[in-house]
């Protein structure tokens, strides 16, 4: 996390309670109606190969391009979070 500048307890806290809604930390979770996969639930998860073609059972591969996700359409876990939250059923 400190890669993409997020050092605080906050942002940590906001990414564990993203992940842990998304996928429980499962690298091998995959949403039964949308075919979403791994831990940050790609969809499809052929999007994490960006960071390694292993990214069905490396589950850093997963944590890479989570972050990077994040990065890129939220700025940083807490506003993902916020969006997470506030959709039903949650998703970001």
């Amino acid at each position: 996390m400190a890669d993409h500048g997020w050092t605080s307890d906050a942002q940590y806290n906001c990414l564990v309670n993203l992940w842990n809604g998304e996928s429980a930390w499962n690298f091998t979770a995959t949403n039964q109606s949308s075919g979403a996969y791994g831990i940050p639930q790609s969809l499809p998860g052929s999007k994490m190969a960006k960071f390694g073609n292993d990214w069905r059972t490396n589950p850093v591969t997963q944590l890479k391009w989570g972050l990077w996700y994040i990065e890129q359409s939220y700025g940083n876990p807490c506003n993902a979070w916020s969006f997470w939250l506030s959709k039903s059923p949650h998703w970001y």
